[in-house]
């Protein structure tokens, strides 16, 4: 399963960053930059974790000088938390181009792109270096001080993310079903038919696209998230409902699949993305049958 996931965000990656996709480059830098920081959370969480573990007496030598486990929590809560801020971050870029066409010019830029995903990525790294200090403190589990940053982390991510997505995506829906019925109105009155709008038709892709990343994201990190604040509250005293022990197992199991889905959603909404992953999929036959018929 680790190399299935590994082979699905590296696939996405390579196709998207030949762009040929048919989409900008402000887009393709989001999408590309979504599935390093799943990859990255992949290679974290999946292989990284597993190593000391297997292969225990090699790296005896270094559980007392020098703290894996914490270098390894603040490494996994960064990637994760890039993960879940480029999708926020790629819904505000959408929102913007549809929504505020003043600002789109200056906004929806290959080089803004960079500088956010940049951004977000050191604020990222530099908000989870508390987990280093947490996580050596030996009355982490009862503290007050640190149960309540990390319940106030839970909270960000991805609480709040939640219900960004779902108002940014709200009001881009409005804007769009508010603008088609508009147009509809003018072209039918200019030209005396209802043809196809090109523009419309654009619109209509994006949404689509934007729908179904946040849609994945918010389902499939929902169980995990209720149970990562509920196992907080439990620890502070409030134990008035009582959760079955397979939900953190099938929230962990959610969440780590919700890092290779984007890639099946590029290929579900974009037939360009369809066309060049069947090329990187026919690419090794057709060297072998040019290579035989030589």
């Amino acid at each position: 399963m680790d190399l299935n996931h590994l082979a699905v965000n590296l696939l996405a990656i390579g196709i998207l960053s030949r762009e040929r996709c048919g989409l900008s480059k402000c887009v393709t830098r989001y999408l590309v930059a979504m599935a390093a920081a799943d990859l990255l959370t992949i290679i974290i969480d999946m292989i990284l974790r597993h190593i000391p573990i297997v292969y225990k007496e090699q790296f005896q030598f270094l559980k007392y000088s020098i703290p894996l486990c914490n270098i390894h929590a603040v490494l996994l809560c960064a990637a994760t938390d890039c993960s879940v801020r480029f999708t926020i971050t790629f819904t505000f870029d959408r929102f913007v181009a549809i929504c505020c066409q003043k600002l789109r010019s200056k906004y929806c830029s290959e080089k803004t792109a960079t500088v956010v995903l940049g951004t977000v990525t050191v604020l990222s790294a530099l908000k989870n270096i508390f987990w280093y200090f947490m996580l050596t403190a030996g009355d982490v589990r009862s503290s007050r001080i640190w149960g309540t940053i990390e319940f106030l982390h839970y909270i960000l991510t991805p609480g709040v993310a939640f219900v960004l997505i779902l108002l940014l995506n709200a009001l881009t829906v409005r804007y769009i079903l508010v603008s088609s019925q508009g147009r509809r109105r003018l072209r039918a009155h200019s030209s005396g038919e209802s043809r196809r709008d090109p523009e419309m038709k654009s619109r209509r892709k994006s949404i689509i696209l934007l729908l179904a990343i946040s849609a994945n994201f918010m389902l499939l990190w929902a169980v995990f998230m209720v149970y990562l604040i509920w196992w907080r509250m439990w620890w502070f005293g409030y134990m008035s409902v009582t959760l079955p022990k397979f939900l953190r197992e099938l929230g962990f199991m959610l969440q780590l699949l919700s890092f290779c889905t984007n890639t099946v959603i590029y290929a579900v909404t974009q037939i360009q993305f369809r066309q060049q992953l069947k090329n990187v999929l026919k690419y090794p036959c057709t060297q072998l049958t040019k290579f035989i018929q030589s």
